[in-house]
């Protein structure tokens, strides 16, 4: 196992990992609930949607401990399955058309990773843009931390305000948050991991942790329930573009953001293993629309692991045998992803473990510290990794032309620039 994973070149050990796997399957096992139930909404069937999102989250992840070597877990996108409910809404059509159009994207995707597009994309986007990245994607998931577990909650007059202390989630939360703090803070090994344990043992004893079963069988899955020609009969081709594209930048992002937490992005901008990593959620992503769910891609979560010292493959090893677990122990996966007082104070600490780019951004010059703060900004505030992105490669182009400087910006910057004004105005994916 160690030769296999290069354990020893990476700086860790078979401990490090399975506990950085764990932790990161703890904190996006949340997906296996919620993307059913977002999905069903639009006439899926639950337990189809279910073996759907282990079958992708399974296929894409052992891709990536395997051929790329990376503590990166794969898994169907939060947003991308709200969009898919709502074409199907807004459209008119059966879920059977829109898988169609999620397949077809799927494809193109692997295409795509086959050719160095991707690779070439990692390479051109600046330094300023990745740190922006990595930060907004730290805020964001900090953010969603917060939200879940209602220490921020809605808010008419000003968007968010603080919640209810009294609440026993977010009280929970809380004293999760400084449990985790303070083993942190004593450097103890595996404190992410421990936290979450200690806050799931409080709440199994205050009554807000319950088990309603542990093991159950799981349901057949359901393959190729997909209507191809109701696609091009529709013609739904925008559809088709903003799950590529959508897809494309979600994870390029989040792949960039976690490989720079994790240090493995060199001097010169590259990643190594690109193809093989990319290749993971294109596959995942083709795969899980033939069982019956929306589009695959790298998880923030994955963030997590990293920062409980996840450096390798084993990592993602780690988190696909446990999504395979999930399909018999559905009831526990339950009851985890129903207490977000679990996984929030992790999500809220990775956050600021994300921020250390900031600190290499040149912010005596605007026209490189205004399109990483644009990113940074946007991000958290539109809950989506993509239109970040899309903000940063809109404003820092345009910056540079302005300042005349334009000859600096690699072209592939310009065109998806270009591209991402044109799909905001006439097909914005929501």
């Amino acid at each position: 196992m160690s030769k296999v994973f290069r354990l020893q070149e990476n700086n860790t050990n078979p401990r490090t990992e399975v506990m950085a796997g764990i932790t990161t399957f703890l904190t996006m096992v949340y997906i296996v609930v919620v993307n059913p139930a977002i999905l069903s909404s639009a006439g899926v069937p639950f337990e189809q949607v279910f073996m759907a999102t282990v079958i992708s989250a399974l296929v894409g992840t052992l891709i990536m401990a395997f051929a790329a070597n990376y503590p990166i877990a794969i898994a169907p996108g939060m947003g991308l399955n709200a969009y898919f409910a709502s074409v199907v809404a807004s459209q008119g059509v059966s879920y059977q058309i829109v898988f169609g159009t999620v397949f077809i994207a799927g494809l193109l995707f692997i295409l795509l990773s086959l050719t160095k597009l991707r690779e070439t994309l990692i390479m051109a986007i600046p330094a300023s843009l990745k740190y922006g990245i990595t930060s907004g994607i730290g805020l964001f998931i900090a953010f969603l931390g917060l939200k879940m577990s209602g220490i921020v909650v809605p808010s008419e007059a000003t968007m968010v305000t603080f919640g209810d202390l009294h609440q026993p989630v977010t009280l929970l939360t809380l004293t999760g948050l400084f449990i985790t703090l303070a083993l942190m803070a004593r450097k103890v090994k595996g404190a992410l991991f421990l936290g979450m344990v200690i806050t799931g043992v409080i709440g199994y004893f205050t009554g807000q942790l319950q088990f309603e079963g542990f093991i159950s069988a799981p349901p057949v899955p359901v393959f190729f329930d997909i209507d191809i020609s109701g696609v091009f009969a529709n013609g739904l081709y925008t559809v088709i573009f903003a799950f590529l594209l959508v897809t494309i930048f979600d994870t390029t992002g989040t792949m960039i953001g976690v490989a720079e937490q994790a240090g493995f992005i060199k001097e010169d901008g590259s990643l190594p293993r690109a193809k093989s990593a990319l290749m993971a959620d294109a596959i995942a992503t083709t795969t899980g629309s033939m069982f019956g769910t929306s589009p695959s891609t790298a998880y923030i979560e994955s963030t997590s692991g990293v920062a409980a010292g996840g450096r390798t493959g084993l990592t993602s090893l780690v988190v696909a045998m446990l999504f395979f677990l999930s399909i018999f122990l559905s009831p526990i996966v339950a009851a985890i992803s129903n207490l977000p007082a679990i996984t929030a104070p992790v999500l809220i600490i990775v956050g600021c473990f994300m921020m250390e780019g900031l600190a290499r951004v040149d912010w005596r010059t605007f026209d490189e510290a205004f399109p990483a703060f644009a990113i940074i900004l946007t991000m958290p505030l539109t809950s989506s990794i993509a239109t970040g992105i899309s903000i940063g490669f809109i404003t820092y182009p345009l910056l540079k032309l302005a300042s005349g400087k334009g000859k600096e910006v690699h072209w592939i910057l310009y065109t998806f620039g270009i591209i991402f004004i044109l799909q905001m105005i006439f097909f914005p994916a929501h």
